[in-house]
């Protein structure tokens, strides 16, 4: 094996994923380690990287192997490129974006530029398979030596080529394989950063277990998502019911009720009791996950009665602990897989459309006032009850800030011959509209909708999520890298 593969460099998160010490959006206090909401990270995804590049003394001696080195030349990016010192930069910014992913990042510390390099490498993936490649390529006719590569690895490859580093176009294959990210651009950081979420959000998702409440079932029951293999375990309605039940008011949820009513700009038709039983709600969604080891959840909630987990959806979502109301899989796996790729929460909803202005208009129960994200400023809410029956329990009603940019994301699982399918949507917010004049439910939030002719083309079905941002690229990345089709205004 060439000695150039032996030194490497690992990449690891230094930021601990643990559990919050106040309430994201909830911004008066800090809460009890009973009640608060732990995301976890179960397994790092592994992603083997290197440069390709042959150092200076060895084009000046004559011994690259490409058909200039007859003649000692520099081919594209140059003599002057530096490419030591642009490998010594890239290698800053990956730490800057590997931490806070599930993921550890192994690059070789010399640059590969002989076959031998590269079917060492060859031998080594193949051998102990990674869950992705990430390619520098720094030298122009350094592309097809890297074909093998392709070849040999079947799995997603992340593919940097700076502008400069190829001569007149850029190679086909790099522009058209499939589950290749080809980025060709000057120091564009976002689009690495883009690869590599995917690859964390893929990982997250093959590891985190999603649990589903229904009142359907009648003992548990285990399957998988098809695509990227998330395990699924149903439970029956009982459970929840007799641990709400079995709950009893402590100190701590008292103290989150009261917290939750302090920090709201208004609250309306709500008792006490109504304050009570949506903590109590809370701490019983953190024991089932608990008992049955979750990092996600949905719950067939309509019809809880005064059990309704609304507020309990806003804290764990707004701590990246994904939670889908109504035990819809799409939408839950939906939260799941835009909170890891994204970085922060979404807001399952259902859709309407304002035809007149051709606006998006999304309402529901569970928003969290933190959709940009447990470091930002959280959005102010108000508290009233859940719109659809009695009795009166508490739903958060988020004021969304004017102008914001958001996502309207999907994930719908593949069925018969339909591959899976991600819709992604951007626009910006116009603003919370009260009710009345408008109805839905207790979160509402109209969206101009960016290159949309028609708002009623959009994502027509039921619970989509809406995130803080734009995406669309970041999406289109991952269904390039995992070979998922995608609908996209962008």
């Amino acid at each position: 094996m060439a000695s150039n593969l032996t030194r490497r460099t690992f990449l690891k998160s230094t930021a601990a994923l643990s559990a919050f010490g106040a309430w994201p959006g909830f911004g008066s206090g800090a809460v009890s380690a009973a009640l608060a909401p732990t995301p976890t990270v179960r397994k790092p995804g592994i992603v083997r990287g290197a440069f390709f590049y042959p150092p200076a003394d060895v084009v000046l001696a004559g011994e690259c192997e490409d058909n200039w080195s007859t003649h000692n030349w520099f081919t594209w990016p140059g003599n002057q490129f530096k490419p030591e010192e642009q490998q010594k930069k890239f290698m800053g910014e990956l730490q800057r974006i590997v931490d806070g992913l599930a993921l550890e990042l192994i690059m070789d510390d010399a640059p590969i530029y002989t076959d031998a390099a590269i079917n060492a490498f060859i031998a080594e993936i193949e051998t102990d398979t990674p869950d992705a490649l990430l390619l520098f390529n720094f030298w122009n006719s350094f592309s097809e030596k890297i074909y093998p590569i392709l070849d040999a690895f079947d799995g997603p490859i992340i593919l940097y080529h700076p502008v400069g580093a190829s001569h007149q176009l850029p190679p086909e294959r790099f522009r058209t394989d499939p589950r290749l990210q080809y980025i060709h651009g000057i120091e564009h950081y976002e689009a690495l950063e883009n690869g590599l979420r995917a690859v964390h959000a893929r990982t997250r998702m093959a590891h985190a277990k999603l649990l589903r409440v229904s009142s359907r079932l009648q003992e548990e029951v285990t399957n998988s998502d098809p695509l990227f293999g998330t395990p699924i375990l149903g439970v029956p309605a009982a459970y929840f019911n007799d641990l709400f039940d079995a709950t009893e008011v402590t100190d701590d949820i008292r103290e989150l009720a009261a917290t939750v009513r302090r920090d709201a700009l208004r609250v309306t038709d709500l008792s006490d009791d109504a304050f009570i039983d949506a903590a109590c709600a809370h701490a019983a969604v953190l024991k089932l996950m608990k008992r049955h080891d979750a990092d996600a959840i949905t719950i067939e909630c309509l019809f809880l009665k005064h059990r309704k987990p609304c507020l309990s959806f806003a804290l764990n979502n707004g701590a990246l602990v994904p939670c889908g109301c109504e035990n819809d899989l799409n939408a839950t796996l939906s939260l799941m897989l835009g909170a890891y790729l994204f970085g922060v929460p979404g807001f399952q909803h259902n859709p309407e459309f304002d035809t007149e202005d051709n606006r998006y208009f999304g309402a529901h129960c569970t928003c969290t006032p933190a959709w940009r994200g447990a470091d930002a400023q959280p959005a102010p809410y108000e508290l009233r009850p859940f719109f659809h029956q009695m009795p009166k329990t508490l739903a958060l009603d988020v004021k969304f800030p004017p102008e914001e940019p958001t996502t309207l994301f999907k994930y719908q699982q593949a069925h018969g011959d339909n591959k899976a399918l991600l819709h992604a949507w951007e626009g910006r917010v116009v603003s919370s509209p009260d009710c009345p004049p408008t109805g839905g439910c207790a979160t509402r939030v109209l969206v101009d909708m960016d290159n949309v002719a028609d708002v009623c083309d959009i994502y027509t079905g039921p619970h989509p999520a809406l995130f803080y941002g734009h995406h669309a690229r970041r999406i289109k990345t991952l269904a390039t890298l995992y070979d998922i089709d995608v609908r996209s205004c962008c």
